[in-house]
């Protein structure tokens, strides 16, 4: 353990990294998302190479839940068809909550094994690492912005910045407003992945700092604090992954509505 609280909590938040400045990369964050996406793909081939309909096994069942919980969700909010959207909300959904439980491994338990092999600085966590959920969220926006331009063409997706959201049925007027309708829309459309991203970011670096502060306490008494933090951090977890797929979903909807026509 470090010298002082502030060592210990800047120890623990430090991502094993190389490079330097916008080439940094983030060892840590890559490999342990890459864990959780591969444990996510054996669960699902696991599952699918053993496909029952009479007595299905627990992870058949559990995953059999979630697949129709989610199969709900895209039904109520996804306006038109699109096979992709399903498998991306579950995707999205899964891998988020997998990401986020790293938080309820104990703070120190991989640090110290990654020590013995001479890491010196280990962040498990790759939500609670902005490059993750900038990443997420940013491929969200680019499938807006393909859909918006497949569904609507070019000049359909131009005139959400040209007419809204300041509407007029004037021409001149219509002219005058122009720059405001683009400086607004622009404004809107670049909040929502930066919104996405750092509303998960936010949530599970303060959960992660919260975990390292009960760290800190004597070892008698992180048992209590401890464990009512992590039972109502699964609820943290949950809800965070549930919200950013809920907003893939109504973005995604959104992309694929029909222009009106001005």
């Amino acid at each position: 353990m470090s010298n002082s609280p502030t060592e210990y909590i800047s120890h623990h938040l430090t991502n094993l990294s190389i490079g330097e400045g916008f080439w940094t990369l983030n060892l840590d964050t890559l490999f342990f998302g890459w864990i959780t996406a591969g444990l996510m793909g054996w669960a699902a081939y696991v599952v699918g190479q053993n496909l029952v309909s009479d007595k299905p096994g627990s992870l058949q069942n559990v995953l059999e839940v979630i697949l129709e919980f989610i199969e709900k969700q895209v039904k109520e909010m996804f306006d038109g068809y699109n096979p992709i959207i399903g498998p991306l909300a579950l995707t999205i959904f899964m891998w988020i909550i997998l990401m986020n439980a790293m938080d309820l491994v104990p703070v120190d338990l991989l640090p110290l094994i990654a020590s013995f092999v001479g890491v010196e600085s280990l962040k498990v966590v790759p939500t609670a690492d902005l490059s993750t959920t900038f990443g997420l969220s940013l491929t969200v926006f680019s499938m807006m912005v393909y859909y918006n331009i497949k569904i609507k063409g070019g000049w359909g997706y131009m005139q959400l910045f040209l007419f809204h959201p300041f509407a007029a049925s004037n021409i001149f007027v219509k002219i005058i407003l122009m720059p405001f309708n683009v400086l607004m829309t622009t404004i809107e459309e670049l909040s929502k992945p930066v919104s996405m991203s750092l509303r998960l970011f936010g949530n599970m670096f303060a959960g992660e700092l919260i975990f390292l502060l009960i760290a800190l306490l004597p070892w008698w008494l992180q048992f209590i604090p401890g464990g009512i933090w992590a039972i109502f951090h699964i609820l943290v977890i949950t809800l965070q992954a549930y919200i950013f797929m809920l907003l893939t979903i109504a973005y995604l909807s959104i992309a694929h509505q029909e222009v009106e026509a001005h």
